[in-house]
């Protein structure tokens, strides 16, 4: 006989965002009874997410400083062909293993995993094994869902966790490493030292196209690792992956006002335009959250989506003269004319919280796409 139960709020989705919404709730509400439903046989699946000092406010780091699995308090760098730079904000990053223990560890049974959802309402949910939840909230965050309605570009990557047969010699990370050949779109490599040994190396894209290769990617990593004068001695970890990068768009087709159930994550677009990152906007969405009455919470979450969607527009923009306006292979300009500018104005853009004064100096000066393609770029309606 299948199972029904009743719970005060039914969480779809055991990603970044949907496990530190449970996290928020269970520290600042405990008397809220919840469910956390993952399809996985983990939270937080096979990632690493990473982000700056300054995309989390001092007040809310309690919420992911016990996620941190590496910290480089020194700073980093970025690279380019005819510019490289240090800039001194830390960096962190989170494992999702770390996440998915530390998770399970709060909320013990409240956590359900191998749980595929084949039917929800906004207050009800029902799994595939029959299992039926009543509750008077569910909150959708199970990635993008239909992106249909929008118009993007595409950060793609294959990242490998290499233990070298000798130290690297690198002391912080490298955000961007640009120097290399540029092949479908922006390339840049990331590097993340997890030891003296022992090494995280990404190659990225900004490309228009969301296919993967994931055997071409592996291989230019071993070839950059070579390059370097780095053996490998054995490949510890792989993942990759697939963002979004909006450049335009209709929200109100991506989620229209009349869906009835409550999203927060990649599926209430809920993440930074221009570099697809969606860690700062999902913990301080988790804190909001934890803040709302749960009775009409699809309402309440479709308000601030569409508000972060409208807010958007500037970062929307440079997504339409990256990807619009500059040739693929050229892409790296902007970004090199970019890491000149003031590292507080370069920290505030990845946080999602230019000042107006920060917008135009961004766009002042020498541009580094042709005009002529620029404006054609930004007078193209979107869809």
């Amino acid at each position: 006989m299948a199972k029904t139960f009743d719970c005060d709020l039914a969480i779809l989705g055991g990603g970044l965002s949907g496990t530190l919404t449970a996290l928020a709730f269970a520290r600042l509400r405990p008397d809220i009874d919840l469910r956390l439903i993952e399809r996985g046989q983990s939270l937080g699946g096979n990632h690493l997410w990473s982000f700056f000092d300054g995309d989390v406010r001092p007040a809310d780091r309690w919420l992911v400083d016990p996620l941190i699995t590496h910290r480089w308090p020194q700073g980093h760098d970025v690279r380019f062909p005819a510019y490289q730079r240090r800039l001194p904000t830390a960096y962190n990053s989170i494992a999702s293993a770390q996440l998915d223990a530390h998770a399970n560890q709060l909320l013990g049974d409240r956590v359900l995993l191998n749980a595929d959802v084949i039917h929800i309402t906004p207050t009800s949910v029902t799994l595939g094994d029959g299992c039926h939840i009543q509750a008077r909230a569910v909150l959708d965050t199970r990635g993008g869902g239909d992106m249909s309605a929008l118009e993007c570009g595409w950060q793609k990557f294959v990242g490998q966790a290499l233990r070298l047969n000798h130290p690297h010699g690198l002391e912080r990370p490298v955000i961007m490493d640009a120097t290399v050949a540029q092949i479908d779109g922006y390339r840049f490599i990331y590097l993340l030292p997890f030891d003296d040994r022992t090494l995280f190396i990404e190659d990225t894209y900004y490309s228009d196209d969301p296919a993967l290769d994931v055997p071409a990617l592996t291989g230019r990593i071993a070839v950059y690792a070579e390059e370097q004068g780095w053996q490998v001695e054995e490949v510890i970890h792989q993942e990759s992956g697939v963002l979004p990068v909006v450049h335009g768009g209709n929200f109100d087709r991506f989620w229209p006002a009349e869906d009835g159930i409550a999203r927060a994550g990649v599926r209430a677009a809920l993440f930074h335009p221009m570099t697809g990152y969606s860690l700062p906007d999902a913990v301080a969405t988790a804190l909001w959250l934890a803040d709302q009455p749960l009775e009409d919470l699809a309402a309440a979450t479709h308000a601030r989506a569409k508000a972060h969607w409208k807010a958007g527009g500037y970062y929307r923009l440079l997504g339409k003269m990256l990807f619009r306006a500059a040739r693929p292979d050229q892409r790296w300009r902007i970004f090199e004319r970019f890491y000149r500018l003031n590292p507080h104005l370069v920290g505030r853009f990845y946080g999602g919280r230019s000042t107006w004064a920060d917008r135009i100096r961004i766009l002042c000066g020498r541009p580094p796409v042709p005009i002529r393609s620029a404006m054609r770029a930004l007078l193209t309606p979107s869809a």
